[in-house]
C-alpha cells in the first residue's frame, strides 16, 4: 500500500437487503403489491398519550412571563454554540 492512499471500503457491492428493498419497491410503484404501514411503532400508545398531555398542562400553568423567559434561555442556549 502507498502512502497517503486510502484503501478502498471492503463492503459487498450489492447487499442482498439492498436488492430485496429496491424490488420491493419497484413492485410498490407498479401497483403489483400493495404499501403496507405497520399500525404498531414499538411505542407504548399509553406513554405516548401522556407525553402529549405533559407540553400542554405544563403550558397551560405557566404565566406568559415565564414562557417568555423560558423561550430566552433556550434561544441563548442555541445561539451560544
Amino acid at each position: 500500500m502507498r502512502a497517503g492512499v486510502p484503501e478502498k471500503p471492503k463492503q459487498k457491492k450489492h447487499p442482498s437487503e439492498m436488492i430485496g428493498n429496491a424490488v420491493k419497491v419497484m413492485k410498490i410503484a407498479t401497483g403489483e403489491e400493495d404499501e403496507d404501514f405497520s399500525a404498531d411503532d414499538g411505542k407504548d400508545k399509553a406513554a405516548q398519550s401522556l407525553g402529549r398531555r405533559g407540553g400542554k398542562a405544563r403550558a397551560k400553568k405557566l404565566t406568559p412571563e415565564q414562557r417568555s423567559e423560558i423561550a430566552k434561555k433556550a434561544a441563548a442556549k442555541r445561539w451560544s454554540k
